[in-house]
């Protein structure tokens, strides 16, 4: 589980595929980072199969399955590149976003960014079957980050960055027609379900 906040980024070192999809080899932000433990990558919660020293940098080795790569933005990594990192909730710590599971729902593709001095908006058309999930002033979390939806429309939804978030995070820096991994609000996505399967609800 995480919030969606992020504080630091990391640098892909390597990206290379295998027969089981592709290991990611990122640089260590933290200086206690253990074993097994969980971490979003742009809002993928992933595993650290491996800890190690990659020429005097501390590294971390993910492994990405093929599904994942199917379904994220994972796929397009190069190294070189720099990714979204959050550590896993622990207990005590605040919850300054909303809950983030990890488990991205599809890629939206960011169709228009509009910069002023007060905030960036980005608009991100969704894949089929997520708008239900949408609702103006819910969450919504883009490539692991926690945002508020602005605007809400049958065909696109609007997030607004404000200079903080433009500063940690690389989400002011993509051009139009780059995939966003999108994680709709869990909460959203078990009522709107439940609604279905009684019936009360349908497909929009």
């Amino acid at each position: 589980m995480f919030t969606g906040i992020i504080h630091r980024t990391a640098r892909v070192l390597s990206a290379e595929a295998n027969a089981n999809g592709m290991r990611v080899v990122l640089d260590a932000p933290w200086a206690d980072h253990v074993l097994g433990e969980s971490t979003a990558i742009n809002g993928v919660c992933l595993t650290v199969a491996q800890m190690f020293d990659a020429g005097g940098t501390p590294a971390l080795a993910y492994d990405v399955i093929r599904e994942t790569l199917e379904k994220t933005n994972l796929r397009g990594l190069r190294a070189g590149d720099v990714v979204h990192i959050e550590r896993s909730l622990r207990v005590g710590d605040p919850v300054d976003g909303h809950f983030v599971q990890g488990h991205v729902d599809g890629v939206g593709k960011l169709v228009k960014r509009d910069a002023t001095e007060r905030e960036t908006r980005l608009r991100v058309a969704p894949p089929a079957g997520l708008g239900k999930y949408l609702v103006p002033k819910g969450s919504v979390a883009i490539d692991g980050v926690s945002l508020t939806l602005a605007e809400v429309t049958a065909d696109w939804f609007e997030v607004a960055l404000i200079p903080t978030t433009l500063g940690l995070t690389r989400l002011g820096t993509y051009e139009v027609g780059y995939g966003f991994n999108l994680e709709c609000d869990s909460m959203a996505k078990t009522i709107v379900s439940y609604l279905e399967r009684m019936g009360v609800a349908g497909n929009h």
